[in-house]
């Protein structure tokens, strides 16, 4: 297999308009994924391709370059409402894997265990998507359609992922299931961001989204429509019903069943709202569930 060497953006967009091309970053899931099958004879090797790789604030927000990889997120100084993604990027893999998974990657392998997805879903982020013929953005919960599958063209390539501006006072949770406690796949996985009004009165604003329960991590929008308007000191918890999480579509597998995947994640969600109103509130975080629980007998 060779790779294309060093190149402009501008060089990569023009060979990928010519013959697609698999796009690599990282590497960290596109060689586990071929299993026992040949490699691809050419692969677009874009690591190092400049301007794809950092972080930077833009007028209305921050700029995520395609290449960042999970420990440039964890090491960057960003505003407290990204706590959500600091804490996903350090359940990605081993310090080795997130010294070179990349954004980009995470969003582009479409798993519906892929631990960046909540966390950006809740800071309501846009993908910025480049080929010869322009740039187009994207919301992410419409760039991912499927498990798997992307709204990506073939002559086009995820360049960055954009956060807009939120409130000073916005806090964020993030919080990972699985079998064990480190090195793991998910079997649920949740992201909160709660946004206070002016006053710090209430909750203007609620995101709530859940991943590895659907084919595609998704948005809590009954759920949050429930929560918003809500007192700061309210019990929020306690308003997470079973009836608010129909939108969830778990599956059977070898990490956990459907119906064990229902019961664990309410009480993540209720976990992680209690954790987020904490932090609203100056209160010092309580504890989370028992990563480590196993299937309910």
């Amino acid at each position: 297999m060779s790779s294309v060497g060093s190149i402009s953006l501008a060089s990569a967009l023009e060979q990928l308009s010519r013959t697609p091309l698999p796009i690599l970053a990282g590497g960290t899931d596109f060689y586990p994924a071929l299993g026992d099958a040949p490699a691809p004879a050419r692969v677009l090797d874009v690591s190092r391709i400049e301007g794809l790789r950092g972080l930077q604030r833009t007028p209305s927000g921050w700029r995520i370059g395609a290449a960042t990889t999970w420990s440039d997120v964890i090491a960057a100084p960003l505003p407290p409402v990204f706590r959500t993604l600091k804490l996903a990027a350090k359940e990605v893999g081993s310090v080795q894997i997130q010294n070179a998974g990349t954004i980009a990657g995470n969003l582009c392998n479409a798993s519906p265990a892929a631990d960046g997805v909540p966390p950006l879903l809740t800071l309501n982020a846009v993908v910025e998507l480049a080929s010869v013929r322009g740039k187009r953005m994207l919301p992410l919960h419409e760039f991912i359609l499927g498990s798997r599958l992307t709204a990506r063209r073939d002559d086009e390539m995820l360049v960055a992922v954009h956060v807009p501006d939120m409130s000073d006072s916005a806090r964020s949770e993030f919080v990972k299931l699985g079998a064990r406690r480190y090195l793991v796949i998910s079997i649920v996985m949740a992201s909160v961001v709660l946004i206070p009004d002016e006053q710090k009165d209430s909750l203007q604003e609620v995101r709530m989204a859940v991943g590895a329960c659907s084919a595609v991590a998704r948005r809590l929008h009954h759920l949050e429509a429930v929560l918003q308007g809500q007192p700061l000191g309210a019990d929020l918890s306690s308003l997470v019903t079973p009836s608010l999480l129909a939108e969830l579509t778990p599956i059977d597998d070898v990490r956990g069943s459907a119906d064990y995947r229902l019961h664990v994640v309410r009480q993540l969600i209720r976990e992680l709202l209690a954790r987020a109103q904490q932090a609203l509130l100056g209160v010092s975080p309580g504890s989370v569930i028992d990563r480590d629980a196993g299937e309910p007998s």
